[in-house]
């Protein structure tokens, strides 16, 4: 099998351990983005994993990509051009003090990018599996057409088409709304990823539950499976994840998946003391696209995309650094965090 994930990747900088941004003169520097994200993520199992983006030609790009090669994920489809490199800044939160994201990725070389500009022929080639997420489409409106573009072509060609709707805020700028471009963008997906408010901010469809953390009524969840599957009959399942914030260091986690016929429910990790949430979702959507094609069984799939992700929560960066066997461990029930001899 070969995933082709499609998206921005950007230069990631992050005040040391949980200093305030500029507290100090020194930000550490490393690359992060949703779709890159998911390709690591699948790179280190063994999948054949490319990525698909637009990158400034210059020193920072031509770093990104030997650091994406560096994971084994495929880069040839890359396509390099003016503009230049997004930038977010990070710092992480602790106790009741949340983490901060800070934006600075308009007029990005992918940004700027145009339908037109991407031969899909040539990106889908040999291509099983389309992986895509909301964040794509709300960096532009050029952006937005090239996401909707993907996602046809995808579908022209019988590419299982994935997405996690990611809805973000304080993107969303250039004048369509996110339900505007994310409802129609559904309904060409096959398998979707979301949070509660990704449900409700993306695609308009609410239920009666609270978005800003506490316990979760997991019966409530499936409610809102159902309802996103009705809208769009095409659509074979929805995977939520149920994240419980008790502070920045403590998160309730587990996850449920619906695909028309049954509703599941993973066991649930508590993770305190947590390390790096940034990229948690990027994770639960890798370890779901490898769980989805390496076990038969749906409650299988699940529980390794909800191990895979309480891992990443204690990894510095954006990356999954963690290997499918690790994964296994934890999801076969081994969460003691004994040193390995």
């Amino acid at each position: 099998m070969k995933v082709l994930t499609f998206g921005e990747i950007m230069l990631r900088l992050k005040s040391p351990g949980f200093e305030r941004l500029l507290q100090s003169a020194v930000l550490e520097a490393t690359f992060g983005g949703g779709e890159a994200n998911v390709a690591v993520s699948l790179a280190n199992y063994g999948v054949d994993a490319a990525y698909l983006t637009v990158l400034p030609e210059n020193d920072i790009g031509d770093a990104c990509v030997a650091e994406l090669r560096r994971f084994g994920v495929d880069t040839g489809r890359i396509l390099r051009r003016p503009g230049r490199m997004g930038v977010y800044y990070v710092e992480t939160g602790a106790n009741q003090r949340p983490s901060k994201v800070i934006y600075d990725r308009a007029d990005s070389a992918v940004a700027l990018a145009k339908p037109g500009d991407i031969d899909w022929e040539q990106a889908f080639a040999g291509v099983d599996w389309f992986h895509i997420t909301g964040i794509t489409p709300a960096i532009s409106q050029t952006a937005m057409e090239l996401s909707l573009e993907s996602v046809r072509e995808a579908k022209q060609r019988g590419i299982t088409v994935s997405c996690d709707l990611n809805y973000r805020k304080n993107l969303w700028k250039y004048g369509k709304t996110a339900p505007e471009v994310m409802r129609e963008l559904a309904k060409y997906v096959d398998v979707a990823i979301a949070n509660e408010e990704d449900c409700q901010k993306a695609l308009g469809i609410t239920i009666d539950v609270a978005v800003e953390g506490g316990e979760l009524d997991r019966a409530k969840y499936e409610q809102l499976a159902e309802k996103v599957l009705a809208a769009y009959p095409g659509m074979k399942m929805i995977a939520i994840t149920l994240r419980e914030s008790h502070s920045a260091d403590w998160n309730g986690w587990a996850a449920c998946l619906h695909d028309r016929e049954r509703f599941y429910v993973s066991k649930k990790y508590e993770i305190r003391d947590i390390v790096d949430r940034v990229g948690g979702g990027d994770s639960f959507a890798g370890g779901l696209i490898y769980g989805l094609n390496h076990y038969e069984g749906l409650q299988d799939a699940l529980e390794f995309a909800v191990a895979a992700s309480c891992l990443k929560h204690s990894i510095p960066g954006d990356f999954n650094r963690v290997t499918a066997a690790e994964v296994e461990k934890l999801a076969g029930g081994d969460g003691s965090g004994r040193v390995q001899r």
